[in-house]
């Protein structure tokens, strides 16, 4: 059944069954457990974690649960202690049945999503929250979204403002008004372990070295920042600031390591860990020295624990959610306008999108890593 229809039908049950349970949205300053339904990849996911650390520090004895439906999200938020229990919600059924095990009272979004908003009414929650995208075009705000939402309680998200802080908005209903947009993760000492066994084994010295990890692949073409520039950033800071690079990602961006392996001064020190798990990943990160990176979730990763970043942002809106601070950079080309938000990353120019890419060159990266440097030295 064509998925047009599969909506109509499921907004039409809605309807039906607002005339028995009303809507949801109820106040509710004091739930017991909780229900987060995040969206997004990776980089998202971590800068979500302000509005999990927000309820944490304002309701203490409430239960934080998330949805997971991937696996993923549970990596990502693993020993972050953040999160009570995952719930994988990809039907109506599981829904239900995740609602009544985990005694969810509260269901918070922080974005939209039609199917899983109304699976989340259809299983009888009395306060759910989601946002309403405002100054912008958001292609998951869709017309049934926009109905059914009315059934809800609606925040505002606003369009080319910072993101994290717009997710806190979510939480306001609940009588959390939060700023703190500190992302907050965690590893295992299994992990930990491990990644100090392979610098120890590659003779890799974490209190001398300057370890710079480099991704050279974001799995998204129209960020994609061709492998040979990373090569020329990676040589020249190997060169003038004697750096250990260790090259980062997951098993599907192999093709990408190999080739900038392949084109390294023979006289470059590396290390190749695409093999590495998310767990392992954040073990390793939190070691570095700096980071960069194209706008890809590993570098939201870096954000979390602190290490410096220099951000090779594409089309993506500097504004919305790129690491921010002292030692955060970004790289851009001069432009009228971001292509891409995180809000829409699914309608847009390609042509111009793949332009705002393709026109940063190298020496723009460098030198945005020599001022960076200029605050680390």
């Amino acid at each position: 059944m064509p998925q047009k229809i599969q909506n109509a039908l499921l907004l039409t049950r809605c309807f039906v069954n607002f005339l028995f349970l009303g809507k949801a949205n109820k106040q509710n300053k004091n739930p017991k457990n909780i229900l987060i339904i995040p969206v997004g990849k990776l980089g998202d996911i971590v800068c979500t974690t302000p509005v999990f650390n927000a309820i944490r520090k304002h309701l203490p004895n409430t239960g934080i649960y998330m949805e997971d439906n991937t696996g993923k999200n549970k990596e990502i938020l693993a020993y972050s202690g953040l999160s009570d229990g995952f719930l994988s919600l990809k039907s109506l059924r599981e829904m239900k049945y995740g609602i009544k095990k985990y005694k969810i009272d509260t269901i918070v979004f922080t974005g939209p999503s039609f199917r899983e908003l109304a699976y989340a009414y259809l299983s009888g929650v009395k306060t759910i929250i989601t946002p309403n995208v405002i100054g912008g075009f958001c292609p998951q705000q869709t017309r049934s979204y926009h109905l059914l939402s009315k059934f809800m309680t609606t925040t505002e998200f606003r369009f080319g403002k910072y993101a994290p802080l717009e997710r806190l908005k979510t939480l306001e209903p609940l009588g959390i008004i939060d700023n703190d947009t500190k992302k907050h993760l965690g590893f295992s000492e299994r992990a930990l372990e491990k990644i100090n066994k392979s610098f120890i084994d590659n003779q890799i010295d974490i209190e001398k070295d300057f370890i710079v990890g480099i991704s050279p692949s974001v799995g998204n073409e129209i960020k994609e920042w061709p492998v040979e520039r990373f090569v020329e950033v990676a040589n020249y800071v190997a060169q003038k600031y004697n750096a250990v690079i260790v090259i980062i990602g997951g098993p599907n961006d192999k093709k990408c390591s190999e080739e900038m392996k392949d084109s390294l001064n023979k006289d470059v020190r590396y290390i190749d860990t695409t093999e590495v798990s998310i767990d392992e990943m954040k073990a390793l990160i939190s070691k570095l020295n700096l980071f960069i990176s194209v706008d890809t979730g590993p570098i939201y990763i870096a954000e979390a624990f602190n290490i410096p970043t220099v951000d090779i942002l594409g089309p993506m809106d500097e504004n919305e959610q790129p690491p921010r601070g002292r030692l955060n950079r970004v790289v851009k080309i001069d432009r009228k306008s971001a292509e891409l938000h995180i809000m829409n990353a699914r309608m847009y120019d390609k042509i111009k999108a793949k332009r705002q890419t393709d026109g940063i060159t190298p020496r723009m990266v460098i030198d945005e890593i020599d001022l960076l440097m200029e605050e680390l030295l």
